[in-house]
């Protein structure tokens, strides 16, 4: 099973609206839903 691969750009502009949402309060577990994201990518994403 293949995932969807995101480009640089598409990245960079989820990891912007994360920090978005969580500066408003937002739990981790809602943004990473909402931007249709695991957790752990989420958490690789910011490591890199």
């Amino acid at each position: 099973m293949s995932g969807k691969r995101y480009s640089p750009e598409e990245i960079i502009s989820k990891l912007r609206e994360a920090e978005v949402l969580l500066a408003e309060g937002v739990s981790v577990g809602k943004v990473v839903r909402r931007l249709g994201v695991t957790t752990v990518t989420y958490y690789r994403w910011r490591k890199e």
